[in-house]
């Protein structure tokens, strides 16, 4: 106050925005420095690293390299890529679409067990999904099997090895993205929306063409960002359809060619256009600004026969989607179960929990480290430091191996030329968890912190003020009133990124010391040989822990 009052005259409009001073400090040389920007600084270098490391190889050029990669390689991948990107967003986008407004705005026989059920196949892995599409459509699956018995030839069945066979199987995999969102929309959209529209003549139809759907428009195109990120993203789907992109790429020219050089120019190519991606989308939310608030009984019963063939429908859909993949894997486990779970398996489930739950407990810490000083500070630097350790999970599995194993090979061989006795093999660092935990961080950092972050916004101002007329400051008040009201979001952090590390296969197949095979290792390596029964078994597992989020999704939309 002293220091309003010997300024210009406090206006009511100043007056107001008093309070809010101590949270947007004036930066000056002596202040900038704090603890808690410092740890977030030191967190966003698990991402800034290995960013900048790979962004690096475009400053030191190799021809040779250059030479092969434009002519050999990058014409087929970026056309691939193109193609993929492009039949995945449409493909995700209509039925994510379609799915939520039905399941949000109409009413029908069966819809609350639909509007959570149509988030199963998030619990299954897109790679999991395609081997077995293969393994029941391909010209010796059981299914062409049958046509042939009966109609003497099965030639006319689409080839499921096909582009358009990858566009289906991701497109059944990632449309939950699209669809969660979208629901949502529509369900914050409410009734009077609509209604206003038939009062001024549109059918229910027109009115979710003209009013619904641009109102749902952010959320639908964040979902199908969220999708695109996937697409780029992912490696072990297209693998097994021999679908070569920037992914399979560089997994080739590292473990392939023996060539950092080469997969690092690939993994720089592939961060642009992410980038552009990112920029598109933050572009597209900056200049759209929607609102609107949840509706009771926002909905709109069918007529009997339309109602039961929605429901038909759908229970096809979800059958073919979930049911039949999941009862194709229990039935392929239960054949090789006796012959092929020894104790291998154990010690791949017994690596698969330990990777993840150290790597949760990571993100965790990291997160609330990140919120904690965002909280306290909300300077651009600290909200930049923030921003940047969140882009990781925007950046291949595949990239940020590259761009994590190259400064630690780098800092290996210093530490052997420094101090040789430290080396055990030949390594320091290689070869040891530390690559793949740190990948990891980066790549689920995203999701960890944004799920602490939304709590902590929760907590008021208030609270904090009585604990510190308590006595509690700094890391006591964090530990003290912070934690055990962060807690359960702290837990739904941990489990989303346990999870999704579970799942992860490129970042552990590029990194893992030798003899650190995980459940997602194994389903690649059977799948590379054809071996569908055998990488079921591992594939349930995955499948199994992969229903924990959705059922906490469930439970947080209230259905």
């Amino acid at each position: 106050m002293e220091q309003a009052t010997s300024a210009t005259p406090v206006t009511s409009t100043s007056a107001a925005a008093l309070p809010q001073a101590p949270l947007l400090p004036r930066l000056s040389p002596g202040r900038w420095l704090t603890g808690w920007r410092l740890a977030a600084f030191v967190v966003s270098l698990v991402t800034l690293v290995p960013l900048v490391v790979v962004l690096s190889s475009f400053l030191y050029p190799q021809s040779d390299v250059w030479e092969h990669l434009s002519r050999h390689v990058l014409p087929d991948i970026l056309l691939n890529t193109f193609w993929l990107s492009l039949g995945v967003a449409a493909g995700t986008g209509l039925l994510g679409v379609t799915l939520a407004w039905l399941t949000a705005v109409c009413d029908f026989p069966g819809r609350r067990f639909f509007s959570w059920a149509l988030m199963l196949p998030l619990a299954m892995p897109a790679y999991v999904t395609a081997f077995v599409a293969i393994g029941l459509l391909d010209f010796t699956g059981p299914l062409q099997t049958l046509l042939r018995e009966w109609f003497g030839s099965s030639v006319w069945f689409p080839r499921i090895r096909s582009r358009g066979g990858v566009i289906l199987v991701m497109s059944l995999a990632l449309y939950p993205y699209v669809y969660l969102l979208a629901r949502n929309a529509f369900l914050t959209q409410g009734r009077r929306a609509l209604e206003a529209g038939q009062s001024l003549g549109l059918s229910r139809r027109a009115g979710f063409v003209r009013i619904a759907l641009p109102m749902a428009r952010p959320w639908i195109v964040a979902g199908i960002m969220l999708v695109l990120m996937e697409t780029l993203a992912d490696f072990g789907t297209v693998a097994i359809f021999n679908y070569d992109t920037f992914t399979t790429a560089i997994y080739k020219a590292w473990f392939g060619l023996f060539s950092l050089s080469t997969a690092s120019q690939l993994a720089s190519i592939l961060v642009l256009i992410v980038f552009v991606v990112v920029a598109i989308e933050q572009h597209w939310r900056g200049v759209r600004r929607y609102s609107g608030s949840r509706s009771q009984a926002a909905t709109y019963r069918l007529k009997p026969a339309t109602g039961w063939a929605v429901s038909i429908l759908l229970a096809l859909f979800f059958g073919a989607v979930f049911i039949i993949p999941l009862l194709q894997l229990i039935v392929w486990s239960a054949s090789v179960f006796a012959a092929e779970f020894d104790a291998r398996y154990w010690q791949f489930i017994w690596h698969s929990v330990l990777l993840s739950a150290i790597a949760a407990a990571l993100v965790m810490g990291a997160g609330l480290i990140l919120s904690y000083a965002l909280r306290q500070y909300r300077d651009w630097p600290t909200r930049f430091f923030a921003r940047l350790s969140t882009l990781g999970y925007a950046i291949p599995g595949t990239v940020l191996a590259v761009g994590i194993f190259i400064p630690v090979a780098w800092l290996d061989n210093r530490l052997l030329a420094w101090l040789p006795f430290l080396g055990n093999n030949g390594s320091v660092l290689k070869g040891t968890l530390t690559v793949m935990l740190l990948a990891y961080v980066a790549r689920f950092l995203a999701p960890g912190f944004n799920a602490i972050d939304s709590a902590m916004q929760r907590i008021t101002r208030h609270q904090e003020e009585a604990a510190r007329g308590m006595g509690y400051y700094g890391w006591n008040l964090l530990a003290r009133v912070h934690v055990p009201l962060l807690r359960g979001s702290l837990f739904t952090a941990a489990l989303m990124v346990f999870v999704d590390v579970m799942k992860e296969m490129p970042i552990t197949l590029m990194t893992r010391p030798f003899g650190w095979d995980t459940l997602a290792v194994r389903v690649f390596e059977m799948t590379s040989e054809g071996q569908w029964e055998l990488a079921a078994l591992p594939a349930v597992v995955l499948v199994a822990v992969g229903i924990l989020p959705v059922v906490l999704l469930t439970r947080q939309s209230g259905e």
